[in-house]
């Protein structure tokens, strides 16, 4: 995933989180059924099975107890740390302390569970902090939600790269450079945000590996006084479990991959996955706009309504459109187009845009961009989500192309996404300018000896291709695939009875589904 979708993953976070609200959440508070008292968290040491480290030399850090304080402003939620090595082969060097927070269960405690929202690079504090609306009643109840910014991200060390003001410019920039002056534009960009990292990121920009940030959470399980790790991560955060089941598959409790990466892709193919998962959606949308209206604004059929919406691009790439005080450049178009592709019920806003952007107003693309990038109303930015992605993404796979080879890909990439090929194509150079490598070699991700683990796809999804899931959970020697039929990107808490209850089946009962359920 390169710089076209450095953004991507993070919104799904922010739409999954708000359009969950007022969906079903096993109940509306006004049943009869007798309230179950809260079981409380564990206080004791736990065994010493539980804090065994995998070596002597990392026990002060598997030995730990988390101090968990009401989080401020919030006593519902608890806050914490955790200390962790910068470098694993280097144990008794530099630390770094990752950010934490929980949401006790609010019934009989079954056990911690881990969370992660993807990315790389979306803070994973905030996806606990939102989980009354990302998680239904049976997984609050059961569990303590456990959320943590892994490293390199929000309040864990955050790398540092651009200002407000450079990133900004970053996301409003032309993503597709057809002409010499813009080539050499685009090129200048991305050599100087690897450098601009370097700078200003010091040792750690390292050390922010998918792989080290798998040893982090069997640390977090320690410290949680876990045998097993409980978990559910979504998209990106699939990877992040995939690679915690590879390092540790003895202590894989039950595990949730919900919008799976396929993690044995190149950086191309998998960009050619998600140029053809992208388009699909926005086909998918636009047949939406037919079948829900006798007159479709964006044309009369599907192959005008994508013509329409290209078609604003380019006039937008050629004339930026006033935004309130600021001006809709292409880049800012785009992403806030691909935007609410990643949650069905945010397509009456993309309509709203759209509409409002062919009759020359900018204000409402220009929101979803910014939602997108997770800007505020100030100008500042709410987290690091951009540059984090960025960091991980070519640390942990540095493969790019030179700038004068992208031509040539473009045949293969309009054919996969007649509407956004171009972009996709570009994103191939996005890791040029990234000079520091990993210490970890890469892992022939298997899970061999893993309890069951459930690998979620869905059909339609823009970001994730189901066939992604497919083969991630034929990678995983022990993984059980659960298919949903629909759109948007992952599949628990979207709507589907069918999902929802296998999943929570799972996690809290240990009930497993058949290996390949269609819901």
């Amino acid at each position: 995933m390169r710089r076209v979708l450095a953004l991507v993953a993070v919104l799904a976070l922010v739409l999954t989180a708000a359009v969950a609200v007022g969906v079903a959440l096993g109940g509306d508070g006004t049943d009869d059924a007798p309230r179950v008292l809260p079981t409380p968290s564990p206080t004791t040491p736990p065994p010493a099975s539980v804090t065994e480290a995998p070596r002597p030399a990392l026990e002060e850090f598997y030995s730990q107890r988390i101090d968990w304080q009401p989080c401020a402003g919030d006593d519902d939620q608890d806050c914490g740390t955790l200390t962790v090595p910068i470098d694993y082969s280097e144990p008794r060097g530099e630390t770094i302390d990752l950010a934490l927070l929980r949401v006790p269960a609010s019934g009989a405690r079954v056990g911690s569970m881990v969370v992660n929202p993807g990315g790389p690079g979306a803070p994973g504090t905030s996806y606990a902090a939102a989980a009354g609306m990302v998680f239904r009643k049976p997984l609050l109840e059961a569990f303590d939600v456990v959320g943590f910014d892994p490293r390199g991200t929000g309040r864990s060390a955050p790398i540092e790269c651009l200002s407000d003001e450079e990133l900004d410019a970053y996301i409003a920039a032309d993503p597709t450079p057809d002409t010499p002056d813009e080539v050499e534009d685009y090129q200048e960009t991305v050599l100087g945000f690897g450098a601009a990292c370097l700078e200003s990121s010091g040792p750690l920009l390292g050390h922010v590996t998918t792989i080290e940030t798998a040893r982090d959470m069997d640390v977090l399980r320690s410290a949680l006084g876990e045998e097993a790790l409980t978990y559910l991560g979504a998209s990106y955060g699939t990877k992040l479990g995939a690679t915690y089941a590879e390092l540790f598959p003895e202590r894989v409790g039950r595990f949730v991959l919900d919008g799976a990466v396929d993690v044995s892709l190149d950086p191309e193919t998998m960009s050619l996955d998600q140029a053809a998962g992208f388009e699909t959606a926005l086909r998918a949308y636009v047949q939406n706009c037919l079948d829900s209206t006798d007159n479709c604004f964006l044309g009369d059929s599907v192959d005008e309504g994508l013509a329409t919406i290209s078609g604003l691009l380019e006039s937008v790439e050629d004339e930026p459109l006033p935004a309130g005080d600021r001006e809709l450049e292409v880049g800012n178009a785009f992403y806030g187009i691909v935007a609410p592709l990643y949650n069905r019920d945010y397509w009456f806003v993309l309509s709203t845009a759209l509409a409002s952007a062919l009759d020359g107003k900018g204000s409402a693309l220009m929101e979803l961009s910014d939602l997108y990038s997770s800007r505020n109303r100030d100008g500042s930015y709410k987290d690091n989500s951009m540059e984090a992605i960025y960091a991980i993404n070519c640390l942990d796979d540095p493969r790019s192309i030179g700038f004068g080879r992208v031509p040539s890909k473009f045949a293969a990439f309009e054919e996969a996404s007649p509407t956004f090929g171009e972009v996709f194509a570009w994103g191939l150079t996005g890791c040029r300018g990234i000079e520091v490598t990993s210490s970890e070699e890469p892992l022939d991700i298997r899970g061999e000896g893993a309890a069951p683990i459930l690998v979620l796809g869905t059909s339609r999804d823009p970001a994730t291709p189901m066939k992604w899931a497919e083969a991630l959970a034929a990678q995983l020697e022990s993984g059980v695939l659960v298919e949903r039929d629909g759109d948007g990107h992952t599949a628990y808490n979207s709507g589907d009875e069918c999902i929802d209850e296998a999943v929570e089946d799972y996690l809290v009962e240990g009930t497993v589904p058949d290996d390949g359920t269609t819901c």
